[in-house]
């Protein structure tokens, strides 16, 4: 089947070209295309590729991220006619994009490969600010929050979620996932400094699903809640029970995993400002 799909995009000419992408989201209405008027992502890269193929170009992506929302690992995909190096698509492809959206490499794939469909696992991180003064630096980058909170509870509090589970307590009421069943890899909690990183791993994630559990962390490293309240909001199954959605400023998309047959470039778990934390890699 992967054999007909890749001849039949080379008799019509074709090729699809996966490409890494980096974006600041503070100032889109999320990933995905919407009405005119609307800034996303998605439109604006498209954009700036068709100037490239010098024809429209159509993507797709491994994470439809949200409004507000960062990544620095974003995988998409696209066919086009158009024959150009590597080279001419990621730097042809920024010439053309505003300063808060990045191509970091391009390669060709094989016909069978999908940015969304073929996605093994996805890997978030969000960053919280840890004070009680306001900060100067990153305000649309990281989340503030000025209660002291205890990491060490969050970290405890994060191993009840590991596994495969019910999500549906973190689960946003327009999300539009089958199953709420996922299988979460790892979910970590470090500090450094005056910084907080929550890490998560998943096979996929529903709607609002980090922004949530980060909500549950974060409120059980305020001390509201007891470390156990995490596992009831878990088994509950139940939205409502899990509190406030954690703002969507630092949250960032830092990782797509693909099977071997698809190997892409390698580059660092970002965002690059924690690239430094040598206890975050793995």
């Amino acid at each position: 089947m992967a054999e007909t799909a890749v001849a039949e995009l080379a008799a019509e000419g074709f090729s699809r070209i996966a490409l890494g992408v980096e974006y600041k989201g503070s100032r889109y209405s999320g990933w995905q295309r919407q009405l005119t008027g609307v800034l996303t992502v998605q439109e604006t890269l498209e954009n700036a590729l068709s100037k490239v193929a010098d024809s429209p170009v159509s993507l797709m992506c491994a994470g439809r991220t949200d409004a507000g929302v960062h990544a620095c690992g974003q995988v998409v995909h696209f066919d086009t006619r158009a024959e150009r190096s590597m080279k001419a698509w990621t730097m042809g492809a920024n010439i053309n994009l505003p300063h808060d959206i990045s191509v970091t490499w391009a390669q060709v794939m094989p016909a069978h490969f999908h940015a969304r469909f073929k996605a093994i696992a996805r890997r978030y991180r969000y960053v919280i600010y840890n004070d009680q003064i306001r900060p100067a630096h990153l305000g649309q980058e990281i989340t503030w929050n000025h209660r002291p909170l205890d990491a060490d509870r969050m970290a405890l509090a994060a191993e009840y979620l590991v596994g495969t589970h019910d999500f549906s307590a973190f689960r946003a009421g327009q999300c539009q996932a089958k199953s709420p069943i996922k299988q979460l890899h790892h979910l970590r909690v470090t500090r450094h400094g005056k910084m907080i990183v929550i890490d998560v791993r998943a096979n996929a994630f529903l709607h609002h699903m980090v922004r949530n559990i980060v909500g549950v962390l974060m409120t059980i490293g305020a001390g509201e809640r007891p470390i156990e309240w995490a596992r009831e909001v878990l088994e509950s199954r139940v939205r409502r029970t899990g509190g406030v959605t954690a703002h969507p400023f630092g949250l960032y998309l830092v990782q797509v995993e693909y099977r071997d047959e698809f190997p892409l470039p390698d580059r660092y778990i970002g965002p690059h400002f924690l690239t430094g934390f040598t206890e975050l890699d793995g």
